[in-house]
């Protein structure tokens, strides 16, 4: 009886992290750091290293040693060591969770709740935002952009895109009813057209790719996550017809700034201001292309003019992982992340090969909704925050150690 009541504290405390996130990186962060450091004295105590020991770990171990070595070279070393030395607590964590899956399969029924009751939550206060101006407590919206209890930070559809392959994986697995079917198919439709509606283009991009991803490769409700995506489309067609801001922003704007109109001026997928921050960060990798000028340096370099170009060219980060580790990191970063890219691809490809000869499917439909949101995280070519931001590296924490547990555990769900 005392495991089973400390499991569900551990559980319990886990599972927070979903609400958390909601109000910023601090709690998320405290829960992060505190289990990694608590798991590896339990690893280090019993001389257990098992979880520590895949190929993912290991590389991701060596990623890390070399950043820290970079920033041991860089122009603000303590700036950079104080990003680069604790990111090896991400990997750790994701192994964690891992650990945990294994000890209790019922942590998934914990973030699962977490992540339906967040969503419910939000899908709420932001239509109600979108549609009266403010939300449940009174905060405006930001022009044509929503953000619901996130405040002041406009990341409400990006906590939901990129959280929402883990909530459909989680779905697939726990036991459900006829009901409980009907409200997360209503619950998808609501929170499509919310991350819509809330005028994050990258988020909305994301959502579109992964669930792509998961209807071409899962076979179990395939037919229900098309069906809840094409409804949630329509729905996205009448909101856009309805507002000539939203309209402009999500479609007129975008398809100007790609040259699909005949008044447009160039033709580039991110916007002139984003693409002069790439260009800036090229220039600083030309500089120094095996290991880059440290991580969380191109803050602090982009600010000399011989690396600027554009009307843009500096700010924290070059809103693109690859091309921001190209700059902090060199080459050798950059492969470390191409690799991940890779071995998604890989898989899609031995998915896509079992599907058309009928063989047995390579990935569970739960490995493959996982593996969406792993697939958000590695993509190469879409805007993006900064890669050693506390908050997305927790987001994209969380599958991964789903993840692992799914393709290295002997303890399988399915």
């Amino acid at each position: 009886m005392y495991l089973f009541k400390k499991n569900q504290i551990i559980h319990l405390i886990l599972a927070s992290i979903i609400p958390f996130l909601i109000w910023g990186p601090f709690f998320p962060d405290l829960i992060v750091s505190l289990s990694s450091l608590i798991f590896l004295f339990y690893s280090f105590n019993n001389n257990n290293f098992y979880y520590f020991k895949i190929k993912p770990f290991i590389i991701f171990l060596l990623f890390c040693i070399i950043s820290l070595l970079i920033s041991l070279d860089s122009e603000d070393i303590f700036l950079s060591i104080k990003r680069s030395l604790p990111y090896f607590r991400i990997g750790v964590f994701s192994c964690f969770i891992w650990y945990l899956i294994d000890r209790d399969k019922n942590i998934l029924i914990y973030f699962y709740y977490a992540l339906v009751i967040c969503f419910s939550v939000l899908v709420i206060d932001g239509y109600l935002q979108f549609f009266s101006g403010s939300n449940i407590i009174g905060m405006s919206k930001h022009g044509v952009r929503i953000s619901s209890l996130f405040g002041d930070e406009l990341i409400m559809g990006s906590y939901l895109s990129r959280l929402f392959p883990l909530l459909f994986a989680l779905f697939l697995v726990k036991k459900k009813n006829k009901y409980e079917i009907y409200y997360i198919g209503l619950l998808f439709v609501l929170v499509d057209a919310l991350i819509y509606i809330s005028a994050e283009r990258a988020a909305f991009f994301f959502l579109n790719l992964s669930t792509i991803f998961i209807i071409m490769f899962i076979k179990e409700y395939q037919k229900f996550r098309l069906i809840t995506f094409l409804i949630a489309l329509a729905l996205i067609i009448g909101l856009t017809l309805s507002s000539d801001k939203l309209s402009n922003r999500m479609i007129k704007g975008p398809a100007k700034s790609m040259g699909l109109v005949k008044d447009a001026q160039s033709k580039n997928i991110f916007t002139p201001s984003h693409d002069s921050l790439i260009k800036t960060a090229f220039n600083m990798f030309k500089d120094k292309p095996i290991l880059g000028h440290g991580p969380k340096m191109f803050r602090v370099i982009c600010k000399n003019k011989k690396y600027q170009t554009g009307i843009k060219p500096c700010d924290t980060h070059p809103h693109n992982f690859y091309v921001q580790l190209l700059a902090e990191t060199g080459i050798i970063g950059f492969l470390f992340l191409f690799s991940a890219f890779c071995y998604v691809l890989y898989c899609a490809y031995r998915q896509f090969k079992s599907i058309v000869l009928k063989q047995k499917r390579y990935l569970t439909d739960y490995q493959v909704c996982l593996l969406s949101g792993i697939l958000i995280t590695v993509w190469p070519f879409a805007p993006n925050g900064n890669f050693f931001n506390n908050w997305l590296m927790i987001v994209y924490s969380l599958p991964v150690g789903f993840y692992l547990h799914s393709i290295y555990s002997k303890k399988k769900l399915l």
